[in-house]
C-alpha cells in the first residue's frame, strides 16, 4: 500500500459510526493520507491520533473540495457514511461527489459494510491497480 489518499465523510447521524470505523481500522488508515470534511476530520483525528487533512464542512464546500481532488486524480478511495433517512440541504453537492467518483472510477463506500470491504481490500493490496496506471 503506497500512501493512498482516502477521504472520510460522514453525515451528522453517522459521525459516531465513522469514529468507530476509524478506531477499528486505525492500523490501516494510519498508513494512508487521510482527508475529511470539517467536523468528521476533527472527530477522527481526536479519536485516533491520525493526522487528518481537513476541508470545509460538507455543506460549506467540503464535498466539492474532495470532488476537486478526485477530478484531479489525487484521491484513491472515498468512504462516505451517508444518512439516507435525513434530507440534506446540500444534496446537489452530495450527488455531484458521487457522480465524480463514478466518472473517475474511484472506489466509493456509502455504508459501513462496503467501507469494511474496501478497507480490507486496500490492506490486502487489491487496490494497487491505481498505482500501476498513474
Amino acid at each position: 500500500m503506497v500512501n493512498l489518499n482516502i477521504a472520510l465523510i460522514a453525515h451528522d447521524m453517522k459521525k459516531s459510526l465513522m469514529i468507530d470505523f476509524a478506531i477499528a481500522y486505525k492500523d490501516i488508515l494510519e498508513k494512508c493520507n487521510i482527508y475529511a470534511t470539517g467536523a468528521t476530520g476533527q472527530l477522527v483525528e481526536e479519536a485516533t491520533g491520525i493526522k487528518v487533512n481537513k476541508f470545509l464542512p460538507g455543506p460549506m464546500g467540503g464535498d466539492q473540495q474532495i470532488g476537486a481532488m478526485i477530478a484531479e486524480d489525487k484521491m484513491d478511495l472515498v468512504i462516505f457514511l451517508r444518512d439516507p433517512l435525513t434530507a440534506q440541504p446540500h444534496e446537489p453537492d452530495i450527488l455531484a461527489l458521487l457522480r465524480v467518483c463514478d466518472v473517475h472510477s474511484i472506489p466509493l463506500a456509502t455504508n459501513l459494510a462496503t467501507a469494511e470491504v474496501l478497507i480490507k481490500g486496500l490492506d490486502a493490496g487489491l487496490l494497487e491497480w491505481r498505482n500501476a496506471v498513474k
